[in-house]
């Protein structure tokens, strides 16, 4: 069985974590088999290498080897990028190319960002990782292909799949080994030992003698959250070698440099987040509302709240029987506290004779400059229907794009323009909400 410690050697892996080798170990046990693999870990744990040791230790290592971010490939090329296309297939296309499955026949394709890639490729995919079979872009014939797939994300598939962002048959294919890289915080004791190895390579690097850290510093060092994992803690050790003027750094040396990226958010957040924060001032992305949907919130609240006062204000002056009934609201609410200002005399009402609300009203206001207006008609106040606006942002944001079309009379780019996002953004958007071109 191939050494783990020769492995991690030869990769630049540091670490001697029990979740960090039992990684490894599985790693070393698939290598040999065409088996399909998922590595799932947060970013910046060394998913691409893992990928690199599966490749390296398997019968395809003499082969091709390819890295594909998937979320970094547009939308509407990424078939194209990975399966290939025939001339003039779209526009653009002068000419044939061979997709990346062609391209590394035999050998191995890492797909990183498995959960960025569109539901049309994850079918695609899926038929080369059952037959082996793919058609180009704008081609009938299908072609076959050798290619061990390895995936990676930093998603839950299996929640993406129930919520019908992934395809669920894809994630049990892909699924076959799962390997789960550990995050940094998860092998706090293996945090010391890395950083002492990045500041050893910066010193080397730019002729300098190592810093070294003292027994406060190591320990704010392993309770750091270290969000970006490994690529955090070694920009984080550059840092301190380069700007660093003390050689021993202290912890409050060390939060200089951790304070910005540790401090917590200022932004506002929802009530029922704040117990979810971890004790770190960071709020899971569950439990986190953009300040956005907050705004959006709070105004359509007031909004609300303003239109309410109007269909109240029309009722107690339309229903004077309903201000008779509440006489504690006028007085005590209303004219006690604007007394100063104005006086309010509302019309005599006996029993027996009410005036409907149709019928012609006299009301008399005694401004506080000595003016006298007199109405003699409710209908001078606009009766009105209140219609309850829908406060589902989806629904906002349908209208708006219909707007925005019309505006622009079905000109896409400008209509994007005006929304502030992409073309492409809207094309989307189109499709999801089934809009036609106004």
């Amino acid at each position: 069985m191939t050494d783990i410690q020769a492995i991690k050697n030869r990769f630049g892996i540091i670490g001697n974590s029990p979740l960090l080798n039992h990684a490894l170990n599985v790693a070393v046990q698939v290598a040999g088999t065409d088996l399909s693999v998922l590595i799932n870990g947060e970013s910046g744990v060394g998913k691409e290498v893992f990928s690199q040791i599966i490749h390296s230790l398997s019968a395809r290592k003499h082969n091709n080897f390819i890295a594909v971010n998937c979320g970094a490939i547009p939308e509407g090329t990424i078939d194209s990028e990975l399966f290939g296309h025939e001339k003039g297939a779209f526009t653009g296309a002068a000419d044939s190319r061979k997709g990346y499955f062609e391209t590394v026949n035999g050998g191995t394709i890492f797909l990183d960002e498995i959960g960025e890639m569109p539901l049309g490729t994850q079918a695609r995919l899926l038929r080369v990782l059952e037959s082996g079979e793919y058609i180009r872009v704008g081609s009938s014939k299908v072609q076959k292909t050798d290619v061990r797939v390895i995936a990676a994300t930093n998603r839950d598939l299996l929640e993406q799949a129930n919520a019908g962002k992934f395809r669920l048959d894809l994630y049990y294919r892909l699924n076959s080994v799962p390997i789960r890289i550990p995050a940094l915080r998860d092998r706090k004791d293996d945090i010391p030992v890395m950083f002492r190895k990045f500041v050893i390579d910066f010193a080397e690097r730019y002729k300098t003698t190592p810093v070294q850290l003292n027994e406060d510093a190591k320990a704010l060092l392993m309770n750091y959250p270290w969000r970006g994992n490994v690529r955090e803690l070694k920009n984080i050790a550059e840092q301190i070698s380069v700007l660093s003027r003390e050689k021993l750094v202290t912890a409050n040396d060390l939060q200089q440099f951790l304070t910005e990226n540790n401090a917590p958010s200022n932004l506002p957040v929802l009530a029922g987040s704040v117990g979810s924060t971890g004790g770190n001032g960071y709020v899971s992305e569950t439990t986190f509302a953009t300040e956005r949907d907050i705004l959006y919130k709070f105004i359509f609240d007031m909004k609300k709240d303003l239109n309410e006062l109007k269909r109240m204000f029309v009722e107690l002056v339309q229903n004077p029987r309903w201000v008779k009934n509440v006489p504690s609201f006028i007085n005590e609410n209303f004219v006690d506290e604007h007394s100063s200002d104005s006086a309010i005399q509302l019309p005599a009402i006996s029993s027996g004779n009410m005036p409907s609300t149709q019928q012609s009203q006299s009301y008399i206001i005694h401004n506080s400059n000595g003016s006298t207006n007199i109405t003699n008609k409710a209908s001078d106040y606009d009766d009105h229907e209140h219609v309850e606006e829908s406060l589902n942002l989806m629904d906002m944001e349908k209208d708006l794009i219909i707007k925005a079309l019309k505006k622009h009379k079905s000109k896409r780019k400008d209509a994007a323009l005006d929304l502030g996002i992409s073309e492409r953004t809207l094309y989307r958007k189109l499709k999801e909400y089934d809009i036609e071109d106004m």
